[in-house]
């Protein structure tokens, strides 16, 4: 399962890794920067997200970003997280280099210039109002994370707090925010396809090698008190149904208990013959749809029990048969067989994933960015080699009424 790559970096910080894959003329060519909505503050959230939208613009070199990219045949995307924005293109391996000039040149002489900024606010408070505030239940997470989290930034969502903070945005914060996280020192570059190791090196030098490194350090994070007690929060809207959340705190990941959490998840909610399809939604009167999940954050987030009611019956409802469902799991435990059918799945999962370059890629740039290439690997036989006991016991240290945040968003139709 595991892949070849080679790790370097240069004098400026930049981690450089390379993926050579002989079978593929397509090259793929991922920048992940070290910046997420974890590294904004309270009055300027949403600042990673916008700066998504501006990097598409233009550059001092390079007038239309896509358009410089299409003529070679190439395309691009990019996603931000609360941990990271990754930025990502595919193109013919002959012409890769134009990838490096096109991003180089972005990272260093990126043009914010008034008009750049105001056309990008646009779009995005646009998005923010179709997607979470026109949205039927779009605005749950804007409910629920800041109950979840009193003081580190996972208590905005990665679009932002508000549309004022957006609206509010001065030049000054742009580029401030882009100075001080957008540079070789905080970046992860890796691409992969039919190339020469030596080559895209050469090329890194030649085009990032010269970018000098952010001059400061990026802004310390606020850490998140142990929460001890219960928080629940109703809110009212015109959706057709209830639904609820319901969230425990848990380790981040790469620490003690997150896989154990994340195994917690996949026993519980994963797939069509999973308990929780079969004991709530389908055995049950008040689940329309359920699931559990982990947010896989950085640092210490949430694992989560959500679900969709049936007309009529309220989240509160809801809420007693989840706590019970959960305390017979917690009483009886997980038998070996079913937990081995959810390894099962992980591994099936895992190869599947590898089978696209684009896939291998992405996962070198994510476990680099939490200390080394190699984590992709070790976290998986980790997972693999997670006993039903180890992972009960997690199970009883996170699951507990006083480490519950519980959002009710329930509908004001009769």
């Amino acid at each position: 399962m595991k892949f070849p790559y080679e790790r370097h970096f240069l004098d400026n910080g930049l981690e450089v890794i390379i993926h050579p894959d002989p079978h593929s003329k397509i090259a793929v060519f991922n920048l992940l920067y070290k910046v997420g909505s974890r590294n904004e503050h309270s009055g300027k959230t949403g600042l990673a997200h916008f700066f998504e939208h501006l990097m598409f613009g233009s550059s001092q070199n390079v007038p239309v970003f896509d358009r410089a990219l299409e003529r070679v045949g190439g395309n691009c995307n990019a996603f931000t997280s609360p941990d990271i924005t990754n930025y990502y293109m595919t193109l013919p391996v002959s012409n890769l280099e134009t990838a490096f000039w096109l991003e180089s040149d972005r990272m260093l002489h990126l043009t914010l210039v008034e008009k750049t900024i105001e056309t990008q606010r646009k779009v995005v408070l646009e998005e923010f109002k179709q997607r979470y505030l026109n949205q039927p239940y779009g605005d749950a997470w804007h409910l629920l994370r800041p109950l979840a989290f009193m003081e580190h930034p996972y208590r905005w969502p990665t679009i932002g707090a508000s549309p004022v903070d957006i609206e509010g945005y001065s030049e000054e914060d742009v580029w401030g925010f882009y100075k001080k996280n957008y540079a070789p020192n905080h970046a992860i570059l890796v691409v992969g396809g039919d190339v020469s190791a030596k080559e895209v090196l050469k090329l890194a030098e030649k085009w990032f090698g010269s970018i000098p490194p952010a001059s400061k350090p990026q802004d310390s994070i606020s850490q998140e008190p142990e929460q001890i007690e219960r928080r629940e929060k109703f809110h009212q809207a015109a959706v057709p149904t209830d639904i609820l959340y319901k969230t425990f705190k848990m380790p981040g990941k790469g620490k003690p208990g997150y896989l154990e959490a994340d195994l917690i998840t996949d026993i519980l909610g994963f797939g069509k013959s999973s308990p929780i399809e079969q004991q709530l939604v389908r055995g049950g009167k008040e689940f329309a749809s359920g699931g559990a999940y982990i947010l896989g954050s950085l640092d210490p987030g949430l694992l989560i029990f959500s679900g969709k009611m049936e007309a009529g019956i309220s989240s509160q409802d809801a809420e007693a048969k989840l706590d019970e469902f959960l305390n017979q799991f917690l009483e009886k435990g997980v038998d070996e067989l079913t937990l081995q059918k959810v390894k099962n799945q992980g591994e099936a999962m895992k190869t599947y994933e590898s089978i696209q370059l684009i896939n291998r890629v992405m996962n070198l740039a994510f476990y680099a960015n939490l200390g080394h290439p190699d984590l992709y690997w070790e976290e998986f036989e980790k997972k693999s080699s997670l006993s039903a006991n180890q992972i009960m016991d997690w199970a009883h240290a996170l699951i507990k009424p006083e480490k519950s945040t519980v959002l009710h968003y329930q509908s004001t139709k009769k």
